[in-house]
């Protein structure tokens, strides 16, 4: 039995995603923080998560493209932008929980150096840089009808500014710090902290949407 590759239903989520045609910012956030939720907290499993989610979200807009050939470019690049737009605000989530896992490292005073502090920052800082560089490697190789859809899309996103960008620049206020001192395996420590607390996060959008039904 081949094995389960867990990218490969991210991307059909992402997928079903926009063959709904409704609802696409929330349904793409919901796949992507569930994705994110499951996956090691670090550059390489969010980077992973967001190329999964835009191949699908690719896969799903194309099966649209191929059943109506005239389909407006401006609807298209609308539905483009609400799912960058759903992805954007789950890569916040991630910002977030990795933000008050290093509250909580902080707070314990179990220690880890002010350079590991910076370093976790600066990981979390990248999270913006590598959704926009990750979704235009995806464009780059989409075929000719949707490659310019999908980096105008993009493009109207960032000109519009993400949220994860704007927790980004409340994160780096919050921790312009100096002079703490605290220990070692810090990169191995603050993964497993901000796992659970993204977990959590999604564990509470999820009871949320149940108890609403």
């Amino acid at each position: 039995m081949a094995d389960h590759d867990p990218s490969e239903t991210i991307r059909q989520a992402a997928a079903d995603s926009m063959r709904h045609g409704e609802d696409i910012r929330r349904r793409v956030h919901d796949v992507t923080l569930e994705a994110l939720k499951n996956r090691r907290f670090d550059r390489e499993g969010i980077r992973d998560v967001v190329r999964a989610v835009t191949q699908g979200v690719t896969h799903g807009v194309t099966e649209g493209v191929t059943r109506d050939a005239g389909a407006d470019g401006s609807g298209l690049r609308q539905r483009l932008g609400e799912a960058f737009r759903g992805m954007d605000e789950a890569l916040t989530k991630s910002v977030e929980a990795g933000q008050q896992a290093l509250r909580q490292m902080v707070a314990t005073g179990r220690g880890f150096s002010e350079h590991e502090l910076k370093q976790g920052v600066a990981g979390l800082k990248k999270i913006e840089h590598d959704f926009v560089e990750t979704v235009n490697e995806v464009a780059s190789s989409a075929n000719e009808r949707l490659r310019p859809e999908l980096k105008e899309a993009l493009r109207q996103t960032l000109h519009a500014g993400t949220e994860t960008g704007r927790q980004t620049a409340r994160l780096m206020a919050e921790f312009t710090l100096t002079g703490i001192e605290l220990a070692g395996e810090f990169s191995a420590r603050f993964a497993q902290v901000a796992s659970g607390v993204l977990a959590g996060m999604a564990d509470a959008l999820q009871q949320r949407k149940t108890s609403d039904k």
